[in-house]
């Protein structure tokens, strides 16, 4: 496996290191501190592609690989750990859904609107009661003619608020039935969808997180992705990708926090010398490299198989849950290099730390990792 950095990943790579440090740098703890979601930046990552990297050219997508993906991801989440998740969900869950299972009338209609930036998308699972536990979901859809009544409400959905089309798991069939779940795209301003409340968050502040309700909202059979039925499976493989893309994003947190640590502990003095000069703090640089340079190898091998259309479940679980990991560990250690500034929000650490523990929870715990992985291996 040849992992080394194309001509085109290095200047996608630099081009979004400029465009963050102009546009999303300047204004991070301002949108931190109100839990402002920046709508207007998401338009502009549109016109450089940023929301459609995976989407094909004839949809006005980017058409790029899974490397180029996870390369924009980590440039965008060193700066800001919370425009580089919102970019994640909109692309690998809602954008990405669409992509592997609508068809060429729904593909026609949507992805183009996603992969400007016109629309920001929204991807709805996750339920009060049911986290990881989604065949359990509460949410319905009842057949009634040629539409589908849906009912419930979704928790932790990115863009629940400002979401301008969300693909929305529901159950079509019995409880604990891997094929009683359906998925439907349903519009903004349908009757019956409504926005719910806002969560007020540790950190990734600036991704917003909010309900979805649904009452008695009237959906065409149109919206139907795929097959009735199909939704859990569809929204496993979906979860095989947004690993990969959290892993991603897990990365540019733990570099950035790196980074950090790194200029920090050479400029500033104790002693009459550097920090860096100083076995524990030089100790704790050696580790968060060799960690990090551990995750991405781990990240873009999961990449590779996916740009080869290979089954990714185990190594994309590798990936998200060492990564996660990786990016609280640098983090924490970022926080105690810098010791009493560290934990102040005049200096940016604090963010990767707050920001770093979402990683380990969101698009599936490290605890569910550990459960995908020890099945896929174990199985046979």
């Amino acid at each position: 496996m040849d992992f080394k950095s194309s001509e085109n990943q290095e200047l996608i790579k630099q081009t979004i290191r400029d465009f963050a440090e102009k546009n999303i740098r300047p204004k991070l703890m301002e949108w931190d501190e109100a839990q402002h979601f920046p709508v207007e930046v998401f338009k502009k990552m549109g016109e450089l592609g940023l929301m459609g990297i995976l989407v094909p050219e004839k949809y006005q997508g980017a058409g790029l690989t899974y490397f180029e993906y996870v390369t924009a991801i980590q440039e965008v989440s060193r700066v800001c750990g919370s425009i580089g998740l919102s970019m994640a969900a909109h692309n690998s869950l809602c954008t990405g859904h669409i992509m592997a299972f609508g068809n060429d009338e729904q593909k026609d209609i949507y992805l183009p609107k996603l992969a400007t930036g016109e629309w920001i998308g929204a991807w709805g699972l996750t339920e009060a009661n049911t986290g990881s536990d989604a065949l359990r979901m509460q949410v319905v859809a009842k057949q009634d003619g040629d539409h589908w009544i849906i009912n419930g409400a979704k928790n932790w959905i990115t863009h629940g608020i400002s979401g301008d089309v969300a693909v929305v798991l529901a159950r079509t069939g019995e409880m604990n039935d891997s094929h009683g779940i359906s998925a439907f795209i349903v519009d903004r301003g349908t009757a019956g969808f409504k926005a719910g409340k806002k969560e007020n968050k540790l950190g990734m502040r600036a991704s917003e997180t909010a309900e979805m309700i649904f009452e008695d909202c009237k959906v065409h059979k149109s919206q139907v992705l795929g097959n009735v039925g199909d939704g859990f499976i569809q929204a496993m493989k979906v979860l095989d990708g947004g690993r990969i893309s959290i892993a991603a994003l897990s990365l540019g947190i733990a570099k950035g926090a790196f980074d950090a640590s790194v200029k920090y502990s050479k400029e500033r003095e104790q002693f009459g010398q550097p920090i860096s000069n100083f076995q524990a703090i030089s100790f704790k640089i050696a580790d968060m490299a060799t960690q990090i340079e551990a995750a991405e190898l781990l990240t873009m091998q999961a990449a590779d198989l996916k740009n080869r259309g290979e089954k990714v479940t185990r190594q994309s679980a590798f990936a998200k849950y060492y990564a996660s990991e990786v990016a609280v560990r640098c983090s924490t250690e970022a926080v105690q290099i810098f010791g009493g500034y560290g934990y102040t929000k005049d200096f940016p650490v604090e963010k990767f730390y707050r920001d770093s523990k979402l990683c380990t929870i969101g698009e599936g715990t490290s605890e569910i990792q550990k459960l995908v992985i020890a099945r896929d291996i174990l199985k046979a």
